[in-house]
């Protein structure tokens, strides 16, 4: 699935938005499989629902991850 991504990184969370279309506002992340979208998720917030996330971004085209660090 192609992914476009907004990715605001500060020193206590990280937000992200991601879409399957585009954005003006936003990068393209690259056309991920299943797989490799599992393991971006993963990188980004280990203790994610991984499946449960995938599910929300292939039914609703756009996913919001909130991460405290």
């Amino acid at each position: 699935m192609k992914i476009w991504i907004q990715d605001e990184n500060k020193a206590n969370y990280r937000n992200i938005r991601l879409q399957c279309e585009a954005h003006s506002d936003y990068n393209y992340l690259g056309d991920l499989s299943d797989e490799e979208f599992k393991e971006f998720l993963l990188e980004v917030k280990p203790d994610i629902d991984v499946e449960k996330n995938l599910k929300l971004i292939n039914y609703y085209g756009y996913l919001h991850i909130f991460a405290i660090k």
